[in-house]
C-alpha cells in the first residue's frame, strides 16, 4: 500500500475556493457543528453574494449568522432562521431570499444529493401552499406528493472533532448533526478539525464519514459556540 497524500491545508491555500455567488453548504445547527474557523476567514476575504445551505442561520454573532449579519447573502435554502432576527429582517425588507425546507426533507435532500439521485418525493408540504408553490408534484400509490430536488453546493464546510491525514472523521456529539450528509453533497468538502492525527490512528469503529468525501482539512482554532449544559 503506498502512503496516502496528506489533505492537511493552511487556510492560504483554501482561500481561492472561495467566490463570489457561490453555493455554500455547511453543517451545523444553531451554530454548534458550523465551524467557526472557516467562516471567519471566510468573513475576513470579504466573500459575498452567497448562497448558504444548511440546517438553519444560527445567530448573529454565532456560526453561519455572522455571514448573514454582515450582508454576505443573497439567499438562504434553510429549515429555520428564527435565531437569527437579522435573517428575519433582511427577508421582511427584501435584502434575503429564503427557501424553507422542513428539517427532515432538508437534511434528506442534502443526503440525494450526495449519493447522486435528483430528488426525493414526499407527501411533507403538498397541502402547505408556501412549501408546495413551484414544485413538480406526483401521485404515488394514491398519495399526491411533492418533487423535492436535491440540494448540492460547489464547497461544503463541515467541523469534526478529530481527523485524520487522510479525513476521515470523528464527530462531537450533537455536533455532528448534518455535517456527514454535506460531506456528502459537495464538489469541495472542506473539513475544520479540532484534532488532526496521522492517517491510521483513529479507530475505524469511530469513523463517521470516509476521508473518500474530503478534500481539504483544516486546523481549528476552537468553538464559539456554547453546549446546552454550559452555564453562563
Amino acid at each position: 500500500m503506498g502512503v496516502l497524500k496528506s489533505k492537511l491545508s493552511g487556510f492560504e491555500e483554501i482561500k481561492p475556493l472561495f467566490r463570489d455567488g457561490m453555493h455554500l453548504m455547511f453543517g451545523g445547527f444553531g451554530g454548534i457543528g458550523t465551524p467557526p474557523t472557516i467562516v471567519k476567514h471566510v468573513l475576513t476575504w470579504g466573500v459575498k453574494d452567497l448562497t448558504i445551505i444548511g440546517n438553519d442561520t444560527g445567530f448573529p454573532h454565532i456560526g453561519i449568522g455572522q455571514l448573514v449579519a454582515a450582508k454576505r447573502v443573497k439567499k438562504v435554502i434553510a429549515s429555520h432562521i428564527g435565531s437569527n432576527p437579522i435573517a428575519g429582517k433582511m427577508m421582511g425588507d427584501g435584502e434575503l431570499e429564503v427557501e424553507f425546507s422542513p428539517q427532515g426533507i432538508l437534511a434528506e435532500r442534502i443526503r440525494a444529493g450526495g449519493v447522486g439521485i435528483q430528488a426525493i418525493v414526499t407527501r411533507i408540504g403538498y397541502d402547505d401552499p408556501y412549501l408546495h408553490q413551484g414544485k413538480q408534484t406526483v401521485l404515488l400509490n394514491g398519495e399526491k406528493c411533492l418533487i423535492e430536488t436535491a440540494l448540492t453546493a460547489e464547497v461544503g464546510i463541515v467541523m469534526a472533532k478529530a481527523a485524520d491525514t487522510f479525513g476521515n472523521l470523528i464527530f462531537d456529539k450533537s455536533a455532528r448533526n448534518t455535517n456527514p450528509v454535506v460531506a456528502m453533497a459537495s464538489d469541495i468538502t472542506i473539513v475544520e478539525a479540532e484534532q488532526i492525527v496521522p492517517f491510521g490512528e483513529l479507530d475505524p469503529e469511530e469513523v463517521v464519514t470516509s476521508g473518500v468525501f474530503v478534500d481539504y482539512i483544516v486546523p481549528s482554532e476552537g468553538v464559539d459556540w456554547r453546549w446546552v449544559w454550559e452555564t453562563v
